[in-house]
């Protein structure tokens, strides 16, 4: 089974726990568009979605998906999402596409948040994956110092910009062992938007597609 397949093997099984669900929040990335692409084979019940970026909201609107504002809807039932690492604890690095801050807002702002994955995202400790910081412009050097003083590599996201207009810092070789205590510290110094950390907000359940089964945690 591919990469690909496995994707689309827990974004059908994420299906099961959003049916009834009026209106759902949709994440970011490339298990997230199976999951949209299953909610669109299954929207009879659905008034729409919140997107927690333009790239989702394109996909769910080319599907017929009424696109809805966070702040006309208030507090969503459930949150779906992919990460891009995953500890036993269901804390995450996120932001791998760019989209950290609004999926973040979008999570905290849901009952129950749901990340989906194929095997390849479990570790034991976060950090393999450069770690995602979203800042303000003046800003970014002086993160990236701060990021230093905290053992990492910072390294400025070339040629890209957030869907809110900012630069992303990504920082390579870093052992996070304690994610809830480095979210807070890293969320802190002046200029940071946001981390990739969701240990403050960590997943509710993680669905995890293998060759053989869905494993729940």
């Amino acid at each position: 089974m591919t990469q690909d397949e496995l994707k689309r093997k827990t974004a059908e099984a994420a299906i099961e726990y959003v049916k009834d669900v009026a209106i759902v929040g949709v994440g970011t990335g490339s298990t997230v568009n199976h999951f949209i692409d299953c909610l669109a084979e299954n929207k009879s019940y659905l008034e729409g979605a919140v997107s927690s970026s333009e790239m989702t909201t394109e996909r769910l609107k080319k599907l017929g998906i009424p696109v809805l504002d966070l702040n006309s809807v208030g507090e969503l039932e459930v949150y779906v999402d992919g990460a891009d690492e995953i500890n036993p604890h269901k804390q995450l690095i996120k932001g791998g596409g760019g989209a950290l801050t609004r999926e973040k807002i979008v999570a905290a702002a849901s009952r129950k948040f749901i990340c989906i994955a194929d095997q390849s995202k479990q570790v034991d400790i976060l950090g393999k994956f450069p770690l995602p910081i979203e800042v303000i412009p003046m800003a970014q050097s002086y993160v990236a110092r701060e990021m230093v003083k905290l053992g990492g590599q910072p390294e400025l996201r070339e040629g890209f910009t957030s869907d809110n207009g900012n630069p992303i810092i990504d920082v390579h070789n870093m052992d996070i062992l304690d994610p809830l205590e480095l979210e807070k510290t890293i969320n802190n110094i002046a200029g940071v938007v946001t981390v990739g950390i969701f240990a403050i907000h960590k997943a509710d359940l993680v669905l995890i597609a293998t060759e053989d089964e869905i494993i729940s945690f």
